[in-house]
């Protein structure tokens, strides 16, 4: 320990060392970043502009939104400029800030991802009781709720992580800082830190997924009990793709912070990674575009409206 020095700056892993495939890559995340920035963009303004889906559903779509472009605007830039530079060196204070933004956002994109699920809950299986039970006043504080828990526990992942003592090596197997590939270059016992990631995880991850999958159990049978074939297209229309959106969040976050020792490989990391960072933020417009006839709808009213005005104007 005397002759070590502690690490100020972490070494990022890289995709390919060969430089075409660097352009490749590049090319690749620039156009998964433009997706989802212009995608998230246009559900939060089709919502602020139309009176008629200022409801709680797409209240809690507009905020995960917010969190998905903030979300994959922690990664993908630093990414993004490390392709083109070549320096994959990442500051002491830039891993913080990384480590933190990542886990603040993809605890909100999961605690939301069950808020949404309870609205869906008490829409479908008490209609007559819905704007009593999700009032303006409510949602808020749902909202908040949501937030400020995360903030909670990303200071505390945050501060855990970077009590650590990091003294060499420095490279980092995966594309941005993870708690997991720290862990593995700290050179103090990081037992405490893995057995607290292990049950904060499966805490939050446990609680979440009995309430969503409860939540469905109760919205899918009463969907079965509907005569009219079209009223249950249209419920599972809206519940579907939060399903796909959830499970495909879920099983790749549980599996890059708990998979065993034997599955880890840099490799293995990085796709990993990619499919619970960089892949939602991008498929969650276009899932819920896609799947949302009021959504389309209403965005294509936003060009005629504007048209409209400026003609008049």
């Amino acid at each position: 320990m005397a002759n070590q020095s502690i690490v100020t700056v972490f070494l990022l892993m890289e995709f390919s060392d060969d430089a075409n495939l660097q352009i490749v890559h590049f090319v690749m995340f620039f156009s998964i970043y433009l997706i989802a920035l212009i995608g998230n963009f246009l559900i939060i303004a089709t919502v602020a502009l139309n009176y008629s889906l200022h409801t709680p559903m797409y209240g809690f779509l507009v905020n995960l939104s917010v969190i998905d472009v903030c979300y994959i605007s922690a990664i993908v830039p630093k990414n993004l400029s490390a392709s083109l530079t070549g320096n994959n060196l990442i500051s002491l204070f830039g891993c913080v800030a990384q480590i933190f933004s990542v886990v603040v956002f993809g605890s909100a994109e999961l605690s939301l991802l069950t808020v949404m699920a309870y609205d869906r809950y008490v829409a479908i299986c008490h209609p007559l009781q819905y704007k009593v039970i999700m009032n303006r006043g409510k949602c808020i504080k749902m909202a908040a709720a949501s937030w400020s828990s995360c903030v909670i526990h990303a200071v505390l992942e945050t501060t855990v992580t970077f009590s650590l003592s990091f003294c060499g090596p420095n490279i980092l197997e995966q594309f941005f800082c993870d708690i997991p590939s720290l862990l593995k270059v700290s050179c103090t016992n990081t037992q405490v830190n893995e057995v607290l990631i292990s049950v904060i995880g499966s805490i939050m991850d446990s609680f979440c997924i009995l309430f969503i999958f409860v939540s469905y159990g109760y919205i899918f049978s009463t969907v079965l009990r509907i005569p009219a074939d079209q009223g249950r297209y249209k419920v599972f229309s809206t519940c579907i793709p939060h399903m796909v959106v959830f499970s495909l969040f879920v099983i790749t976050a549980m599996f890059s912070y708990m998979k065993p020792s034997g599955l880890s490989s840099p490799m293995v990391n990085m796709l990993s990674g990619v499919l619970y960072t960089i892949l939602p933020p991008m498929l969650n417009p276009i899932i819920y575009c896609l799947r949302n006839k009021e959504i389309q709808e209403a965005m294509w009213k936003i060009p005629k409206k504007y048209k409209f005005h400026t003609m008049f104007s």
